[in-house]
């Protein structure tokens, strides 16, 4: 059974062809790659998927049902959560609310019980910490709880924007290069979270990197794609030797 189904998505930006007739299917708990040169249209697909941009053609099915017309935040309360190329924090706030502000997507509590701080609001609120101080536990980041988010080194606001859309409670997380930046010691270490959060959450996980050793060390599928379309699928001995893929993209890299 797919978890995500996507039919013949496209986008195109006046007169220019983004993505073209772009198709998946991914059965839970999958971790794809899609991979290709910049403005291959990667991110576009990403943002079609999370609702940013709304498709000229195409279907987008989650868990069976049509994302057509939802709001990203919608699409987030079905249970899809990404990163992004560039991260976005919430740069002013700590740590700890960075993580706080996702969670509250899934608060059962009323505007007027918030408001007025009655019935379940202290209630939910005092779990909604719990659950984000071991999030930030379990990416090594408890001790910065009360920092600002800014003012953290890279590497950490990457684990923080990771563990801030997985406070969304997912079943799919998108990961837009979510190596950029790193050296090689942490890409390695990278992957071995990315493996971890994918069993200990339950994830199926679809990734855009550039990074080939991630890619293809943890990908069990990877699509390639090319000017908006995808050129080649499969297993990544598949894509690491596949000609076209190899002229288009991976060159020396393959070897």
């Amino acid at each position: 059974m797919a978890l995500l189904k996507v039919t013949k998505l496209s986008k195109i930006f006046g007169g220019l062809k983004a993505v073209s007739d772009f198709n998946t299917i991914i059965a839970p708990g999958e971790l794809i790659g899609l991979i290709g040169p910049n403005g291959a249209g990667k991110t576009t697909v990403f943002n079609l998927l999370t609702g940013v941009y709304a498709p000229t053609e195409g279907r987008i099915e989650f868990d069976g049902a049509g994302l057509a017309g939802l709001k990203p935040y919608q699409i987030t309360q079905r249970g899809i959560a990404r990163t992004f190329q560039n991260i976005r924090l919430f740069s002013e706030l700590s740590v700890l609310d960075n993580v706080k502000i996702a969670y509250h997507f899934h608060v059962r509590y009323g505007l007027a019980e918030a408001v007025l701080r009655i019935g379940r609001y202290f209630r939910e609120e005092d779990e909604i910490e719990q659950k984000a101080l071991t999030l930030l536990d379990i990416f090594q980041l408890a001790h910065r709880r009360d920092e600002i988010a800014r003012n953290l080194p890279y590497g950490e606001q990457r684990r923080l924007e990771i563990a801030r859309a997985l406070a969304a409670q997912p079943r799919l997380l998108l990961l837009d290069e979510p190596a950029a930046g790193m050296n090689p010691q942490e890409t390695q270490q990278l992957m071995s979270m990315i493996r971890w959060i994918r069993q200990e959450f339950n994830l199926t996980i679809l990734l855009i990197e550039h990074d080939m050793s991630l890619v293809m060390g943890v990908c069990e599928r990877i699509y390639v794609l090319d000017y908006g379309s995808v050129i080649a699928q499969g297993t990544p001995a598949q894509i690491r030797s596949n000609p076209r893929v190899v002229e288009a993209y991976l060159g020396e890299e393959v070897h």
